[in-house]
């Protein structure tokens, strides 16, 4: 039998001191408020966590929590947002951690993303450098920082790490080459000394080992010329002894081939994606030269896109899911067993993720959230089998009476059930309510059930909102993902405008009082539903929005993802047809816009080139730009913000 424990300390870093009822303003705080837990990891013995929290502003904090004294989090570092961020922090010791910074700057009118791995003692002493230095010498500069790929569990300190090795000037190795590419080398934490593993490669892009130090797996990519390099393609290539051999090839381009996730050493084999009759599905290949495969998990209806790994040396125990609710598959017994008791302690509509493990897998870090319920850390002891609650993922929201997620179908034009989620207002019967279509970002992703902190909000004041998850989706296999939602764009927005009509048919809906908000290429969708169908949605909120599929084109010109994002957009009628920019002339309801100058995913020129369109054409516009900020607006006061311009905006 499971048995619970008081928390010991304060489930949140951050401090509001607004109140949790009433005004939008207020609400706008508490839901736009970023995550109190942005990482967080458990110490190789279980007796310290370590976790990655926001502060005021870009600012984000390392803090420890020793777990065994019953203390308080202890600062161990900040970083400021000016450029560099907190991304996260793991233990290499149980003394000592390893994390990631990383950000967007500007240099001569260009961004330009980089990254840091760095060390430091949990008391933040001993900080050290593990990304390598670039020489004066070199060809050219990276600003990648590296990538731990294999923790070590069983060698106290040292981390194996991908670098990317630059060309030295005037040099030349015995194979005619100059010797830059992608390396591997065993870093030695405190000393920041290093040992190379595998020599620079040119082409490779990616490394997996097997968790016990031993790289099994390097991916090569194939470049199509000096400009275009990225074709698309990864060959792999598995480690027999001394030999690289291939393994398999995947066009992530074209969602083909057989994509490499890890290596289990028991079984000698790599674990990894591919489709089988549409589907994506768990696939296991031999690594012994036999080219023998099996198929782990399927799914007849979705796809079968989540691997489930756990402890120090990310092992391999199950797979995931998404139908209406993502579901676990565990290939672990224990693990299954647990789980189903977690369930019942717990609750069996609540998500249980297993986070992190201590060595020896006997305390367990476990995340447990649901619709209602934005998520709260457990530890987890197998031994003594108590649990103790640790942190809540977004405590000031706990106490509002947030509203159930429920999963609805709706008949798209040509009949076809889009499957969404649907959520209403609490304590209030879901008829002739102010509402919004909320479209998910990609289009290659799906919205899944659970907390929504946006769409949360807009139902706390009032609104009914659904997500459709369109054609165009990922998720479903290939027959529902298209050719994409920009090459499939009337399918995919037909999807969306088609939830807006059935919100109205069902009576859920106020025919007057019907809006779109979307971010990212739900952005898009929000504005080109507008040119689809002028007269469905009364306004238009478009966070990020792509706006013009040439000029997404031409921003990628001479970046390194030149080639896949043309072929991903297309060439034909429905480059221009499917621009919110190029259309202008169709869009009758107002439009709010919202994005961040620094966005490397969808160039802020999308933006101004939308805003400049409407106030020429004479259209109902407004735009709020965001400095230094990039696509996901990682900031709370910017989000609340967001929020409550965006409640004043929308009828109701």
């Amino acid at each position: 039998m499971l048995k619970f424990t008081k928390p010991l300390f304060a489930a949140s870093i951050l401090v509001f001191s607004f109140s949790i009822t009433a005004s939008a303003n207020e609400q706008a705080k508490l839901f736009g408020a970023m995550p109190s837990v942005l990482n967080i990891s458990l110490s190789p013995d279980g007796s310290k966590i370590a976790f990655v929290s926001p502060a005021s502003g870009k600012k984000t904090d390392l803090y420890t929590i020793d777990l065994t004294q019953g203390g308080s989090p202890v600062r161990v570092t900040t970083s400021s947002g000016e450029p560099e961020s907190l991304h996260w922090c793991n233990w290499v010791s149980n003394t000592r951690l390893a994390c990631q910074v990383g950000g967007v700057d500007e240099y001569a009118g260009d961004l330009f993303g980089f990254s840091n791995i760095f060390a430091v003692n949990a008391d933040g002493s001993n900080p050290k450098l593990l990304t390598k230095r670039q020489a004066r010498n070199t060809v050219g500069f990276t600003l990648y920082g590296g990538q731990i790929i294999d923790w070590l569990p069983e060698d106290d300190n040292a981390v194996l790490m991908t670098r990317y090795i630059l060309e030295k000037r005037g040099t030349m190795n015995k194979f005619g080459g100059k010797g830059g590419g992608l390396a591997v080398e065993r870093v030695d934490t405190i000393t920041g000394k290093a040992k190379r593993i595998e020599k620079p490669e040119d082409e490779a892009v990616e490394y997996i080992t097997d968790g016990e130090g031993n790289v099994r797996i390097m991916g090569m990519r194939t470049k199509l010329g000096r400009t275009e390099r990225n074709s698309g393609e990864i060959k792999y290539f598995y480690r027999n002894n001394s030999n690289w051999i291939r393994l398999a090839e995947l066009n992530y381009a074209n969602r083909t081939g057989f994509n490499p996730y890890a290596v289990d050493p028991k079984s000698n084999r790599a674990f990894g994606f591919q489709t089988v009759d549409g589907r994506k599905a768990l696939i296991a290949m031999a690594l012994d030269g036999s080219s023998e495969s099996e198929v782990i998990f399927a799914h007849d209806k979705v796809d079968v896109d989540g691997l489930i790994r756990i402890g120090r040396k990310n092992r391999i125990v199950g797979a995931s899911y998404a139908e209406e609710t993502r579901t676990g598959i565990y290939f672990d017994e224990d693990l299954k067993k647990l789980k189903t008791s977690l369930s019942k302690a717990l609750g069996s509509n609540i998500a249980i993720g297993f986070v992190d493990a201590s060595l020896d897998e006997t305390k367990l870090l476990i995340r447990a959230t649901s619709d209602i319920d934005p998520g709260q850390y457990y530890l987890f002891d197998r031994t003594t089998k108590k649990m103790q609650p640790l942190l809540g993922i977004r405590p000031y929201v706990e106490k509002v009476g947030l509203a159930e997620v429920k999963p609805v179908s709706y008949p798209a034009a040509d009949g076809t059930m889009i499957p969404g989620y649907l959520t209403t207002p609490v304590g209030q019967e879901a008829k002739n309510l102010p509402a919004i279509v909320m479209p998910h970002g990609g289009p290659e992703s799906r919205d899944e059930w659970g907390f929504d902190w946006l769409s949360q909000f807009f139902v706390s004041q009032g609104f009914a909102v659904l997500q459709p998850n369109f054609r165009g989706s990922s998720g479903y296999g290939d027959a529902w993902y298209k050719k994409n939602g920009f090459q499939s764009w009337r399918t995919s927005i037909g999807d969306v405008t088609d939830a807006g009509k059935w919100l109205i048919s069902e009576g859920i809906a106020k025919p007057d009082a019907l809006s779109i908000v979307g971010w990212s290429y739900g952005g898009y969708a929000a504005l080109q539903s507008a040119v689809l169908e002028p007269d469905l949605f009364k306004s238009v909120v478009a966070i990020a929005p792509v706006t013009d599929l040439g000029t997404l084109k031409t921003n990628a010109k001479n970046t390194y993802s030149s080639a896949t994002t043309r072929d991903y957009v297309g060439n034909g009628p429905h480059v221009n047809a499917g621009s919110p920019a190029q259309n202008i002339d169709k869009i009758k309801v107002p439009v709010l816009m919202f994005h961040g100058d620094y966005d490397q995913n969808v160039a802020v020129e999308h933006s101004r080139l939308m805003e400049r369109k409407l106030k020429a054409a004479g259209k109902s516009v407004s735009y709020i730009e965001y400095e230094k900020l990039a696509h996901s607006l990682r900031n709370s006061a910017v989000r609340a913000e967001m929020l409550s311009k965006s409640a004043e905006f929308l009828p109701k």
